[in-house]
């Protein structure tokens, strides 16, 4: 007879303990500690369970000199969706376990029904949130009808298993991990062990069949993924669906990749048919205004491999309410008050008695600094009420001693804001060595100080 006994697991971490405490030893984190139940096995049922583990994986290997290794090409499942491409690091690897994670009602499950739609390969879409009419319901408001998408509900991990082994599908949809449940684990569905072990299981899969897994997966209320932190180590790629209800606009980051960069970013339009791919997001993250405006700056910023141009707007105003207020949209605000420091400090404006607001416009969060020049560029605007021309973008960061420091990948920057019709960009001048202003037909200024910006600007 197998024992029932119970443990505390640390949902951070995945810690254990024979006991309650209120602080995690391993990753100090505070009242995070939940009780499971395991079923504590003989050990000739452990024998079994340990041989069944090894004549049902794959072949036994031995160590190899890694000279001897021959590096081969990974041939990647390549979907229609671009976007997806793009953060992946050119398409699906074979075998590989993919998690996706994003608040409740982000689009998470309307991208991974998308994709399943697209793909023209045999595709299982397993959920345990929704009834098999709610998918039709939104299959057709998708408008994409293909035969080669199977759809299955069902919570018991080892029944999706057995049915994904007779139907071979060429990729698995999981939505989502925290209603899967093991029968191998006396627990409710979404607790700690459970996830684990559901995500151990979905893994082997994986790994043995060559079938590329998605899980989709849900987050706390801090913005990180719910269940042990075990789960983010376990798969090869983590992504992040995120956006602002207000906006249509979805971003899907890349966390983890084991199979390419973690700088890459996907850019989605949520419409009434779907998620719809955004190609050039620069044309779609600068307002269309009808006349100069003050506070208002382009930047020209790097997210991955991929150039955009992003509106950062400003608002100065003289503080009425006491202590000056200070809120930015988008952007760090711990670096708002550095740089809102240098200007008062090398320059000389008042900025500490008056109410400052960030904005970067299309809802998106930015953490390049090479945005620094055009945010200082908005907030002098503000400040003295002077619009900044419309033809002009800013690409650089700015130190604490007023510099004006160089950033990375300056002509892809230079050459976006060319195509877009800009007639001036604002650069350092330590970026200028080998780059030759005359390929490109937009006109570059080097400054090396923020008061070189403002005699540029607005004397």
């Amino acid at each position: 007879m197998a024992k029932v006994r119970k443990i505390f697991v640390c949902t951070s971490c995945g810690a254990t303990s024979p006991k309650w405490v209120g602080k995690c030893t391993a990753c100090d984190e505070w009242n995070t500690y939940q009780e499971e139940i395991l079923m504590k096995e003989t050990q000739q049922e452990e024998k079994k369970k340990a041989w069944r583990s090894v004549s049902n994986g794959t072949a036994l290997t031995v160590p190899v000199p890694l000279p001897d290794i021959k590096a081969g090409t990974t041939h990647r499942l390549v979907t229609p969706n671009g976007e997806l491409n793009r953060v992946l690091g050119g398409g699906i690897v074979p075998g590989s376990i993919v998690l996706i994670g994003g608040q409740p009602g982000i689009g998470k499950s309307t991208l991974m029904l998308q994709i399943a739609l697209e793909l023209p390969v045999k595709v299982l879409y397993v959920s345990g949130e929704e009834s098999e009419e709610q998918i039709k319901m939104r299959a057709d408001r998708i408008g994409i009808a293909r035969e080669n998408c199977y759809i299955f509900t069902q919570t018991n991990v080892s029944k999706i298993l057995t049915e994904a082994q007779k139907l071979k599908p060429e990729l698995l949809v999981i939505d989502s991990i925290q209603t899967l449940s093991s029968p191998h684990i006396e627990s409710t569905p979404g607790s700690v062990s459970q996830v684990r072990e559901c995500a151990g299981e979905l893994q082997r899969f994986a790994k043995e069949t060559g079938i590329p897994v998605f899980i989709i997966g849900h987050i706390t209320k801090e913005g990180s993924l719910a269940g042990p932190k075990l789960l983010e180590h376990i798969v090869d790629t983590v992504l992040q669906f995120e956006g602002d209800r207000n906006y249509t606009y979805r971003i899907l980051r890349t966390i983890k990749n084991r199979f390419g960069s973690t700088d890459e970013m996907g850019i989605y339009e949520m419409q009434a048919n779907g998620l719809r791919e955004v190609s050039n997001p620069s044309e779609l993250l600068l307002s269309q205004k009808d006349e100069d405006l003050s506070g208002s700056a382009i930047a020209a910023t790097m997210e991955g491999m991929r150039p955009m141009l992003i509106e950062t707007q400003a608002l100065v105003s003289t503080a009425v309410y006491g202590n000056p207020q200070r809120s930015a949209t988008g952007f760090d605000l711990r670096r708002l008050s550095m740089l809102l420091a240098v200007l008062e400090k090398r320059v000389g404006f008042p900025f500490g008695q008056n109410d400052v607001f960030l904005n970067l416009a299309g809802g998106i969060r930015v953490d390049d600094p090479a945005i620094d020049l055009a945010i200082v560029s908005a907030l002098i605007s503000s400040l003295q009420d002077v619009s900044v021309p419309a033809d002009v973008c800013f690409a650089g960061e700015v130190g604490l001693s007023g510099e004006i420091r160089s950033v990375n990948r300056i002509e892809q920057r230079i050459q976006e804001a060319d195509r877009l019709g800009f007639k001036r960009i604002f650069i350092s001048k330590y970026n200028i060595k080998g780059l030759d202003p005359e390929r490109f037909g937009i006109r570059i200024v080097t400054i090396g100080k923020i008061e070189e910006l403002y005699r540029g600007l607005f004397e």
